[in-house]
């Protein structure tokens, strides 16, 4: 029996490896066409273009890791059906839920490699994709980071903050300080070219500022500061939200953001769920395989292999585009980040069951 068991774990770990192979090099290829549009605009050029497609390698590895799983423990799990292999394997005692066992011991070691692939090597690696983006599209080796084309804003109880642009080194530039009372009144506004962080004052620090004081209803009161400390909660952290999405940040840096942004006052339901989503997904990885046992058992009057492997295919787009629907249909409703996180994977799951069930009652 443990024969059988390391010869299927085996077979589906290398059908798994080479259909990742596969994928991410499909899409690296849409991405490069994609890129060659922009060739001489700017400073794009081909090796910019590659080099940015290479960057994000990691990110595509790490998106479609499950669907890769799913579409290579199909094609085994089909391949044994259509041989009779499987069907000896069922006679010579092995049980479904030792089929099960196999499967998801070849999920664990590729479980692990899509966490630590989303967590350590795709985030670094896709912001370093996109600064090269905008510095090549834009011919500015600086102005990487912009929200809206106001730039970003940022909200800290009675200061509203604008922010043009920020660099890769995180400096910013063209920051303005709005600044009201109690009552929100404006009282000054702050005009700075640029701002540097300070680990040592916590604070950024604003060079050539142009402040306008308002005094009464009628007088303004325009003067120049050298330099001004801004104490905010605002941390470069932050910044590289608005590089990448927040699905592909790393854990820590989406727990950062959501402490920043309750602390301002303002909505944290998406990187809630951007950070439920990062912790539970290598376990769609086991709910993408454990979904290729029932499909791969129909009779062949059902489908041939190649039918199995399209509906496999379609199952994990499926699955891809539920996770986003109920990521923003959790963000447009409110509705409990976990719930919108891993609503996807137990309704797969619920499917999986329900046709193991059912072929084992048949």
């Amino acid at each position: 029996m443990n024969t059988l068991r390391r010869y299927l774990r085996h077979e589906i770990l290398i059908a798994t490896l080479f259909l990742l192979t596969v994928l991410v090099m499909l899409f690296a290829f849409f991405d490069l066409i994609n890129e060659l549009g922009d060739i001489g605009r700017g400073g794009r050029s081909l090796t910019s273009a590659f080099l940015y497609v290479a960057l994000r390698l990691p990110s595509r590895i790490y998106e479609l890791a499950p669907v890769a799983a799913l579409i290579g423990t199909l094609y085994v799990l089909a391949q044994l059906v259509s041989s009779s292999e499987l069907t000896v394997m069922r006679v010579s005692g092995m049980s479904l839920p030792q089929i099960s066992l196999a499967i998801f011991q070849v999920g664990v070691p590729i479980a692990l490699a899509t966490f630590l692939a989303g967590e350590f090597i795709a985030p670094p690696a896709e912001r370093l994709a996109q600064t090269v983006r905008a510095v090549q599209r834009s011919g500015d080796h600086q102005m990487i980071t912009q929200q809206f084309s106001s730039g970003f804003w940022f909200k800290e109880q009675y200061t509203f903050a604008n922010i043009r642009a920020a660099t890769a080194s995180h400096v910013l530039m063209g920051v303005r300080l709005y600044e009201f009372d109690n009552a929100m009144r404006l009282q000054r506004i702050r005009s700075a070219e640029r701002g540097t962080f300070s680990e040592t004052d916590s604070a950024w620090l604003l060079d050539n500022i142009e402040v306008t004081e308002i005094e009464g209803s009628s007088r303004t009161r325009v003067y120049a500061e050298p330099s001004y400390a801004w104490q905010t909660v605002l941390r470069p952290s932050i910044l590289t939200v608005f590089q990448i999405p927040p699905e592909q940040l790393e854990i820590k840096t989406l727990f950062d953001n959501i402490k920043i942004l309750e602390k301002s006052e303002q909505p944290t339901s998406r990187f809630e769920i951007a950070l439920w989503v990062k912790l539970l997904y290598p376990l769609n990885v086991f709910v993408m395989m454990l979904l290729a046992l029932p499909f791969s058992q129909f009779q062949r009057r059902q489908g041939g292999v190649g039918f199995r492997l399209f509906v496999g295919a379609m199952l994990g787009l499926t699955f891809f585009l539920l996770g986003r629907l109920f990521s923003y249909l959790g963000v447009l409703n409110d509705w409990p980040p976990l719930t919108s996180a891993l609503a996807p994977a137990v309704v797969f799951m619920c499917v999986a069951s329900s046709l193991l069930w059912w072929q084992e009652r048949r």
